[in-house]
């Protein structure tokens, strides 16, 4: 039997408003669930966000790009929590959540692609991956299906997947079960005295815990009553993304995940356990909310070049969703007034760094500070003007 202190005992009395239903406020909900506390999650619209297009690609390897070592750190130290992550919530909800380990095999469209490829591992190496740059001909050992114009590969054999959906499905329903949902919009915090006492919801009724976390991702800074001096430089980055059904003749038409580089244009296809394959993901700041006419054509193309099946399979959805982006591209994460977190700016890595900054959350919720360097890193206001005396 595990012996509770007292001060266990508190803790697990207390209540948190987690404002967001996506990966990131259901993974915090549910860290704080799991860790005794009494949680409300408010979302008018719960899972239906970003997350809900997203591939969910567990791969800091294939994500690394130039100049962004903070971000590197971060996924890294994600990837690595996500496996007891997905483990416990399959546990926990009875079902699988679809996390798989699944290698990338990121393919280069022409000579200059390969060379972009080559520079990278350059770069990836230095920070310690485990990859093998490979031939066009190794590559079709391994897929077949890739097409005659794919010139060469890199192999990242330690990269995992998970689907978004089916996790965000398991999180919600335990959610529902051992905490409270409300399907409202959340206006605004309230505050009594000094501290930050409860939300006010859409139909101004309020509600009222000990703590509250905002997570509501491009949402996050329209909330009222959030402190004067916190200003949230989010920016909404557009991205395109198609669902596709592969006829049981071609199945499996891909066994890994597969990335690439064609004329410079990033482009991924993940398969799915049941036959499906996501294909994604453009990225735009253009402001156009629906599905851009232009991105889905350049998926499709650069997406049969590497695998020209693709044109032979059912087209089964279209999604565009907005991610909230920061200047540097790492998220929002801190404690901004007493009794409230705010948890946002994930951008293209949600579901990746969702383990961890579920983690962060849940530690700022509770009182606990975070290690400097991630503190310093993440903090909501490292954007703020610099006052000069």
């Amino acid at each position: 039997m595990v012996e509770h202190t007292a001060s266990d005992s508190r803790s697990r009395s207390r209540s948190v408003i987690v404002v967001g239903a996506g990966i990131i406020g259901l993974a915090t909900a549910w860290e704080l669930l799991d860790a005794g506390w009494e949680v409300t999650v408010c979302d008018p619209a719960p899972m239906s966000g970003a997350s809900f297009a997203a591939a969910g690609m567990l791969a800091p390897a294939s994500e690394v790009v130039w100049d962004q070592p903070t971000l590197y750190g971060l996924m890294v130290s994600a990837a690595q929590l996500w496996p007891r992550l997905a483990a416990r919530v399959a546990t926990e909800a009875g079902r699988p959540v679809g996390h798989l380990s699944t290698e990338t095999l990121v393919c280069a469209g022409d000579a200059a692609d390969r060379q972009a490829l080559a520079d990278l591992a350059v770069l990836q190496r230095r920070l310690g991956m485990d990859l093998r740059e490979i031939s066009s001909s190794t590559a079709r050992l391994l897929e077949p299906a890739l097409g005659p114009g794919v010139v060469g590969a890199v192999r990242i054999p330690d990269d995992h997947q998970v689907d978004p959906r089916r996790i965000m499905a398991a999180l919600f329903d335990l959610l529902e079960h051992r905490g409270t949902v409300v399907r409202q919009r959340a206006d605004g915090v309230w505050w009594t005295a000094e501290r930050v006492g409860g939300v006010r919801l859409a139909d101004g009724s309020t509600l009222a815990a000990d703590e509250v976390l905002v997570a509501a991702g491009l949402a996050s800074g329209e909330l009222t009553g959030l402190p004067d001096s916190l200003e949230l430089p989010l920016r909404p980055v557009w991205g395109d993304i198609l669902r596709i059904r592969v006829p049981e003749r071609l199945r499996p038409l891909v066994t890994r995940t597969v990335r690439g580089l064609v004329h410079g244009s990033p482009v991924y296809l993940v398969p799915r356990e049941d036959g499906t394959v996501v294909i994604g993901a453009t990225s735009r700041e253009d402001g156009l909310a629906g599905p851009s006419i232009g991105g889905v054509h350049r998926l499709l193309r650069d997406a049969q070049r590497l695998v020209p099946g693709v044109l032979e399979c059912e087209l089964l959805e279209v999604t565009a969703r907005a991610r909230p982006g920061t200047p540097d591209d790492v998220p929002l994460i801190g404690r901004v007034a007493p009794g409230l977190t705010v948890s946002t700016g994930y951008f293209r890595h949600g579901i990746l760094l969702s383990a961890l900054g579920a983690r962060l959350g849940a530690d700022l919720v509770a009182g606990r500070d975070l290690e400097p360097e991630t503190a310093a890193a993440v903090d909501p206001r490292r954007f703020a003007p610099v006052e000069v005396r």
